[in-house]
């Protein structure tokens, strides 16, 4: 199988190039600088895939669609679903929407989390991508574009809004992490420190995956809400609506808990190792 990634010479275009490739497929790529053109891939590649900046894929799936047949299958690496895969299908070709929930620096899919939402293919397209994935050590989750943008606007949007608002907070404060340090436990660390690893990377990405996901405003209104009626009960010194709160979200959290407790102790332990 041929397969043409449309910016292949970014991060996550180049890993899944190295997937692809260690599988034994041949990989074409093309970029801003490469002499294989976007159209070159979509006139040679049996599996055409995109993978651009978010704000960037609707236009570049528009753009190559009415290169595409039905006898090749499009696919797309972006944090949105919906749009990207409505854009897709005006295509010809079969469809699959991925959304890889890492970045590029993790260096291996091996351990992480791909989604796919299959829209027009058959099962052995889907499976194709599948036993790839799988074989290299990765968990892939079927669901719908709707659902996924709807658990994304939790699993990213708010994780990702509370990492911005932990460090702008601190900012406000005129606290920096160089302040906290020699007071911090590993605990701590953990969590300043995926804010600071979210800091570290690109801005836009982060942008688009809370600006474009319509179904992000609503969830930061439930957190808005959320904080409002906490800080009124640590303002008012209500500690029994306090702890109520603390005992519902402990119960619907349920078994997650302990096993969370376990996993984070783990880290702990391994951070604190000489």
């Amino acid at each position: 199988m041929k397969i043409g990634i449309i910016g292949g010479t970014g991060g996550m275009g180049s890993l899944f190039s190295q997937v692809f490739s260690g599988a034994g497929h041949e990989v074409l790529i093309s970029g801003r600088t490469t002499e294989v053109t976007r159209e070159d891939i979509c006139r040679l590649a049996d599996v055409v895939m995109v993978s651009v900046p978010i704000r960037d894929t609707i236009r570049i799936i528009e753009e190559i669609s009415p290169l595409l047949t039905e006898g090749q299958i499009l696919v797309d690496l972006t944090s949105l679903k919906v749009d990207p895969v409505r854009a897709m299908l005006t295509s010809k070709a079969r469809v699959i929407g991925f959304h890889p929930m890492f970045g590029p620096t993790v260096g291996t899919i091996l351990g992480q989390t791909i989604v796919a939402t299959p829209a027009r293919c058959d099962e052995e397209d889907i499976r194709f991508f599948e036993e790839i994935f799988t074989s290299q050590g990765a968990r892939v989750t079927r669901t719908t574009p709707e659902e996924h943008d709807r658990m994304m606007a939790v699993i990213q949007g708010l994780t990702h809004f509370k990492a911005i608002l932990l460090a702008g907070t601190m900012r406000r404060l005129g606290i920096s992490p160089e302040d906290t340090e020699v007071y911090m436990s590993p605990v701590y660390r953990i969590e300043t420190g995926i804010a600071g690893r979210l800091l570290s990377q690109n801005p836009g990405l982060y942008a688009d995956i809370l600006c474009m996901n319509p179904s992000v405003p609503s969830v930061l209104k439930t957190c808005r809400e959320t904080a409002d009626e906490i800080i009124e009960m640590v303002t008012n010194g209500d500690i029994d609506a306090f702890t109520d709160e603390f005992l519902s979200s402990r119960e619907w959290f349920g078994p997650f808990c302990s096993q969370a407790l376990k996993e984070t102790d783990k880290l702990i332990q391994a951070m604190v190792k000489p």
